[in-house]
């Protein structure tokens, strides 16, 4: 556990910054400025900025379609989100790609992808692509429970540990994959069926940040070394539904207040208080200061023009 307080300043800032731009973005959601779909990532924050924070700038993330956060942590300004996900033509994507598929190539984040499990094997070609020319570059993988129920998965997974491709496949297991509970019941098990592979696998705490960071250190060091993949569940939490559209009235509410109970934001807070590293004046200043950034990205988002639809072509490739 790094003891390190400008790490943990770092990471609480993250956090929040993760936090207040979802609530931000489910705001306006609901004043129907944002459209489509919109799966947010509140409850889940230590789980991107645990790992990403324990790689290297050059290193490659990919992720899932639930990506706002992970972009954030990786560097992509607050208003570059707000606009993609407005459809604008200052986003990430230039308005063509909206909340799932965001892409920062110059900071090696390699996008959300919609498709469930469809970008695993794209993070072992980039893997493959890092072995091939010489580099000690990783790739983190991001995906949820219920794509490990899915083929192309484990296809990938069995190519990482066959050819040693420095790729980590970090599920972010929040115990409500999309489909039935036969979804949840498999879950259960995919370490040791990921271990069946040939690779270390095992579970962190997805709500402690610091458990994170070092599990995920420890899997880019060996990966760094000789290329031998890892295989991490974080068992974490989303309060909210699916996505935008989904009241997930499938959990009681005293289900969501035990979960509240270990928030991650929460959990750095108090331990950083009980050290002494910071006093509740420091944690008030740094919420002001976020929800100041979240808003004007927001208002800035909501200045910026559309795309012009005949540039269209710039952004698909066929």
């Amino acid at each position: 556990m790094t003891a390190d307080p400008d790490v943990l300043r770092r990471f609480y800032r993250l956090m929040l910054l993760c936090r207040r731009f979802e609530e931000k973005a489910a705001q306006v959601y609901g004043m129907e400025k944002i459209r489509g779909f919109c799966h947010l990532y509140i409850g889940q924050e230590a789980v991107a900025v645990g790992s990403i924070l324990a790689a290297r700038d050059d290193d490659y993330v990919i992720t899932a379609y639930r990506d706002h956060a992970h972009a954030l942590v990786r560097g992509t300004p607050p208003a570059a989100v707000m606009a993609e996900l407005y459809g604008r033509k200052d986003g990430m994507s230039g308005g063509f790609g909206g909340s799932m598929h965001l892409f920062d190539a110059s900071r090696r984040f390699m996008g959300g992808h919609g498709i469930v499990g469809g970008h695993t094997p794209m993070a072992a070609g980039m893997s493959f692509a890092s072995r091939y020319k010489g580099e000690d570059t990783v790739t983190l993988c991001y995906l949820g429970d219920a794509a490990v129920n899915q083929g192309v998965f484990h296809e990938s997974m069995n190519l990482a540990a066959l050819w040693k491709l420095p790729v980590i496949y970090i599920v972010e297991n929040n115990l409500y994959g999309m489909g039935t509970a036969l979804n949840r019941a498999l879950a259960g098990d995919m370490v040791a069926r990921a271990a069946a592979y040939g690779m270390p696998a095992d579970s962190v705490d997805g709500m402690d940040v610091e458990a994170v960071y070092e599990r995920t250190r420890q899997a880019i060091e060996l990966a760094r070394t000789d290329g031998t993949p890892t295989f991490i569940e974080a068992r974490c939490y989303r309060y909210r539904g699916h996505s935008m559209s989904d009241p997930a009235t499938y959990r009681t509410r005293e289900e969501v207040e035990q979960e509240r109970r270990r928030d991650p934001i929460n959990r750095l807070r108090t331990k950083m208080i009980e050290q002494g590293i910071e006093s509740e004046q420091w944690f008030k200043a740094v919420d002001k200061e976020i929800r100041r950034e979240v808003k004007e990205a927001e208002q800035e988002a909501d200045r910026s023009p559309r795309p012009d639809p005949s540039l269209v072509d710039a952004y698909v490739y066929i």
